[in-house]
């Protein structure tokens, strides 16, 4: 089991309030991604579940037990954190074993529990080598093994693939993943980047200076964004919006549109506007066209598209997908 609920969690340091008082329930299994930008407490948040900060006042419940007051050790989580923390004068071996030979387990129970880490995360042939003679990924892999074989109620992860190169934060996506689904075990996964929210999370938790703005899964939060900040921050590039004459006609203070839902044409439609900065990323292209009266507003269009720089297009937004936010800048229908 790995069932967590927070009740009414709040943490201060000093006068400074870094966790206003918030409630959040975390099911047994489930693939929960905290996400927002820096500074937003979703580490910290993630530190008073482990019990690395004290939490001011609330309580954090673990398959129904109160474990506020209890120290890191008691309370069945492994933390996976962004620097590998791996002992380099240690093999592999010795290093995902080192928190069994702590606790005094029998070396039978360690030999088998290290070689099935091993095993699951492609290990098994690097285990008598030293941290120091393998790759970031393969790091990264260790230190997820050593927290493997303690066998958590739930495993939390902080910002575990930043010090990663783009091509191994994509691939150790998926093994991640992966290890969700074969190890079924809850999964806390702390980071600021929305794509690795979306492809990863069965729930995301999107946070802005402490608060909880929204939960969901992703493709909630992507289809209907509580507030102009969560429609901001997931999707990728960002939706644009606009204000003014143009939202008003629709009965908005704001309107938003995502690239994808944007028509073009070069003959004619709803905008009028000329091609600036045209990024083509080989199945997709993304136009940033200037548009009379309104400023930049990015469009999807298809990898081969050969429009350039300069040339005049029109945009029209699919009307039943555009979002519009009050002058609160909360969305409503």
């Amino acid at each position: 089991m790995g069932e967590i609920r927070l009740e009414k969690v709040h943490k201060a340091f000093g006068t400074t309030v870094v966790i206003p008082e918030i409630d959040l329930e975390i099911a047994d299994n489930e693939f929960v991604v905290f996400v927002g930008p820096s500074g937003c407490g979703k580490s910290t948040l993630l530190r008073l579940i482990a019990g690395l900060e004290d939490t001011t006042s609330g309580r954090i419940l673990i398959d129904g037990e109160d474990m506020t007051a209890r120290a890191p050790a008691k309370r069945g989580l492994s933390m996976v954190f962004q620097s590998y923390a791996l002992y380099p004068h240690m093999s592999v071996y010795n290093n995902i074993a080192f928190p069994l030979k702590m606790a005094g387990a029998d070396k039978s129970v360690i030999e088998e529990k290290v070689r099935n880490a091993a095993r699951i995360l492609n290990l098994t042939d690097y285990l008598d080598r030293r941290p120091g003679q393998l790759s970031g990924g393969q790091r990264q892999r260790v230190a997820i093994g050593r927290a493997i074989v303690r066998e958590p109620k739930a495993f939390l992860f902080d910002e575990p693939l930043s010090n990663l190169d783009a091509a191994l934060r994509g691939a150790m996506r998926l093994e991640i993943s992966e290890l969700h689904h074969q190890l079924h075990t809850t999964m806390i996964y702390v980071t600021h980047d929305q794509i690795e929210a979306m492809t990863m999370a069965d729930k995301i938790v999107v946070l802005n200076a402490g608060r909880i703005e929204q939960v969901g899964s992703p493709l909630e939060l992507y289809r209907s964004p509580r507030n102009l900040f969560v429609a901001g921050f997931i999707g990728s590039p960002r939706m644009n919006f606009v204000q003014g004459p143009e939202a008003e006609k629709l009965g908005a203070a704001t309107i938003g549109v995502r690239p994808e839902h944007l028509e073009l044409s070069t003959g004619d439609g709803y905008w009028k506007g000329k091609v600036g900065v045209a990024e083509h990323l080989g199945s997709d292209t993304f136009l940033h066209v200037d548009v009379d009266g309104l400023g930049q507003v990015t469009a999807r269009a298809d990898g081969e598209i050969g429009l350039r720089h300069g040339e005049t297009v029109f945009l029209t937004p699919i009307r039943e997908r555009v979002h519009r936010f009050d002058d609160k800048g909360e969305a409503f229908s």
